[in-house]
């Protein structure tokens, strides 16, 4: 599935832009498109009632640490912003992963080198709520046939990833 899109995606970029009014008069061998809304790929969760922003940090945080999982990178864009003299909501964006599985996927194939490490956001939003979000890996561990070994590290990752980000969601780790 994940070929056959990426495939279309770059078929799409070498047709005229009357492509739309084509299919929809039903024209003879047209292209398979695959179009995903941009929603299904992320997972948003809001922090719960007497959660704040640290206190949801903290605990994902801990949560990763008890998962063994190492806080690669933390991206404090919110700040950056601020420190340019730009007014900015709360962003931040927290990194995770565990090296010796990163290099396993990789080996199989490089493109999982672009999902990596896994993020995390926590996001202010226009009306002073704070969520954190992530990527939807069911959408790209279900997307590409993998070897057990390497399904199994991608279920498990999966599982960690959710449990950081409730553990942050609602202050518990």
């Amino acid at each position: 599935m994940l070929k056959r899109t990426l495939a279309s995606a770059a078929l799409l970029c070498l047709l005229p832009l009357s492509l739309p009014n084509a299919l929809a008069s039903g024209v003879a061998n047209a292209p398979e498109v695959n179009m995903y809304e941009i929603g299904q790929t992320v997972l948003k969760i809001g922090l719960a009632d007497g959660v704040n922003p640290d206190d949801a940090i903290d605990a994902m945080n801990s949560k990763a640490v008890e998962l063994n999982m190492k806080l690669v990178g933390h991206q404090n864009v919110g700040a950056e912003l601020e420190a340019r003299g730009l007014e900015s909501p709360r962003l931040e964006i927290f990194q995770f992963c565990r090296p010796e599985d990163a290099i396993k996927m990789v080996r199989f194939n490089t493109i999982y080198a672009a999902y990596m490490p896994c993020s995390i956001a926590l996001i202010e939003d226009n009306d002073g709520r704070y969520w954190l979000e992530m990527l939807n890996l069911d959408m790209i561990i279900n997307a590409y046939e993998l070897p057990a070994e390497l399904q199994a590290i991608a279920i498990t990752i999966n599982g960690e990833m959710l449990s950081i980000i409730t553990a942050g969601a609602t202050g518990n780790f």
